[in-house]
C-alpha cells in the first residue's frame, strides 16, 4: 500500500495545491475499506465520503453541491467545509472542514463522474462485479434496508448508464486474501510488467 501512496505523492497537483484521488466502484465493492487504508498508507490523508454529499432526495444529483462546498475552495488552496448528510434523520448536519492536503481522497459510488474527472490525479475503480457488489451491501445492511437497496440499484444502474467511470479509470483495485492488487485500468495504456500487488506489508512488481 506504501508503494501506492508513494506514487500518489509524487503526482502534480490536480487541484490548487490538491492532488484528488477518487476511489469509485459499485456500492458494496470495498470502497470505504480501502480508502480507509490507503488514506493511512498516505499518513492520515483525508477522506470525503460521498455518501455524507448524497441524499434521499438526490441520490446521484448532487455535483452542485460538491462543486460549491469542496471542489471551488479547495482549486483557492483553502480548506472546504460540507455539509454532511444524515441518512437517519433525513437532514444535513453542521459544516465539517476538509484541509486542502497534498493528497484529499474522495470515495463513493459516482466519484468518477464526468464532471470530477477534470480535477483528479488519479481515478481508481474497485473491479468487483455489480452483482456481486450490491449482494455485499445488501448482507451487510441487513433486512430493514432492502427497500432502500432496491430503490438504489435502480439508480446506481441509471447513472453508470449514462455516465460510466469504470472506462476512464486509471487504475484497477481487486481484494485478495492476501491484501489488494492494483493494475492499469483501461484509461491507461497497458504495459507488459505493470501489475502491482499491495497489502498491509510490503508489495512487489511483476
Amino acid at each position: 500500500m506504501h508503494d501506492l501512496a508513494a506514487r500518489l505523492h509524487g503526482l502534480p497537483p490536480s487541484l490548487g495545491p490538491v492532488r484528488l484521488v477518487a476511489v469509485d466502484g459499485h456500492a458494496g465493492s470495498g470502497k470505504s475499506t480501502f480508502a480507509a487504508r490507503l488514506a493511512q498508507a498516505l499518513g492520515g490523508a483525508p477522506v470525503l465520503h460521498l455518501d455524507d454529499i448524497a441524499s434521499h432526495e438526490r441520490f446521484f444529483s448532487w455535483t452542485d453541491r460538491l462543486m460549491t462546498q469542496v471542489i471551488e475552495p479547495l482549486a483557492r488552496g483553502e480548506s472546504a467545509h460540507y455539509t454532511p448528510y444524515d441518512w437517519r434523520s433525513r437532514a444535513f448536519g453542521a459544516p465539517r472542514p476538509l484541509p486542502a492536503a497534498p493528497v484529499v481522497l474522495v470515495e463513493g459510488v459516482g466519484a468518477g463522474r464526468r464532471a470530477l474527472r477534470p480535477h483528479l490525479a488519479r481515478l481508481l475503480w474497485m473491479e468487483l462485479p455489480p452483482e456481486e457488489s450490491w449482494s455485499r451491501g445488501r448482507r451487510r445492511d441487513g433486512a430493514e434496508q432492502r427497500g432502500f437497496w432496491d430503490g438504489w440499484v435502480a439508480a446506481e444502474r441509471a447513472h453508470f448508464a449514462e455516465d460510466p467511470s469504470r472506462p476512464h479509470a486509471d487504475l484497477l483495485v481487486l481484494q485478495r486474501p492476501e491484501g489488494y492488487e492494483v493494475l492499469p485500468g483501461p484509461a491507461t495504456a497497458p504495459e507488459a510488467g505493470s501489475g502491482v500487488t499491495l497489502s498491509d506489508g510490503s508489495s512487489r512488481m511483476w
